[in-house]
């Protein structure tokens, strides 16, 4: 494109951020709006939760972040950073190759401050409507508090993730059974679970941290998921964790 256009970027987590310095190294207009007070998205730890442990209620207060306090990186690194921007270690920060989610968002911090993008960003301000009008774009947004307002824009770069909606396994009768269910978005620390027997439905990343856990203070934890291959294991130095895997259909 070899012209300056107006462009609004939803979102001001890590690909809100790269997405806006790229536009503007183009020389666009860059608007981007973020309904929190500061960027890194799914990576500002809050420690509060949903009304709704199971984040189904479609009135409950929505609570944006899903990471636990304990959360470090499943990624290493090296991995995480910019071609021109490496996600570098300090002598102050947190120096591991999987970092803890602190750590990533000094980084986001870093690299906001070093390319001058807060002042592109609109904290506070949520994106309610999009809608194409006559060949542009008409982004209606509004601040805690305040009425709409409607802007028109030439392109929308949409960079809110969809980390927000938990997923569920459909497993028949589990809306029945009485004991507390909650999603692991809606997981923070492991101390309510001290003493108790859990089931973790899920072998992804965040099942497995939180498994190892709760192994600390719970009584029993199961784990259960599908894999390709059935196999039954115990986590390494307890003996009250047990994972169970069943082959998937193809």
């Amino acid at each position: 494109m070899d012209r300056s256009v107006k462009v609004a970027v939803i979102g001001a987590g890590v690909s809100g951020l790269s997405a806006a310095r790229e536009l503007q190294r183009e020389g666009h207009q860059v608007v981007v709006f973020d309904k929190n007070q500061r960027i890194g998205g799914i990576w500002v730890y809050d420690p509060k939760t949903e009304s709704d442990p199971l984040s189904i209620d479609p009135n409950r207060e929505i609570v944006h972040p899903s990471l636990y306090r304990s959360l470090r990186t499943n990624l290493p690194r090296p991995l995480m950073g910019f071609l021109d921007y490496p996600f570098s270690k300090e002598e102050t920060g947190d120096r591991r190759t999987y970092p803890g989610h602190e750590e990533v968002l000094r980084f986001l911090d870093k690299f906001a401050k070093e390319f001058g993008l807060h002042s592109l960003i609109r904290f506070n301000t949520e994106v309610v409507r999009v809608e194409q009008v006559n060949g542009e774009w008409v982004v209606e947004s509004k601040t805690r508090g305040s009425v709409s307002e409607r802007e028109t824009f030439e392109a929308v770069v949409v960079c809110t993730g969809h980390n927000t909606q938990p997923r569920f396994a459909k497993i028949p009768g589990i809306e029945k059974w009485p004991g507390f269910q909650m999603h692991s978005h809606n997981y923070r620390v492991p101390e309510p679970f001290r003493d108790q027997v859990v089931l973790i439905i899920g072998l992804g990343p965040s099942g497995v941290d939180i498994s190892r856990e709760l192994a600390k203070i719970a009584k029993e934890v199961h784990v259960a998921g599908k894999q390709i291959i059935g196999v039954d294991l115990k986590l390494e130095n307890h003996d009250n964790t047990f994972y169970y895997t069943s082959s998937v259909s193809k």
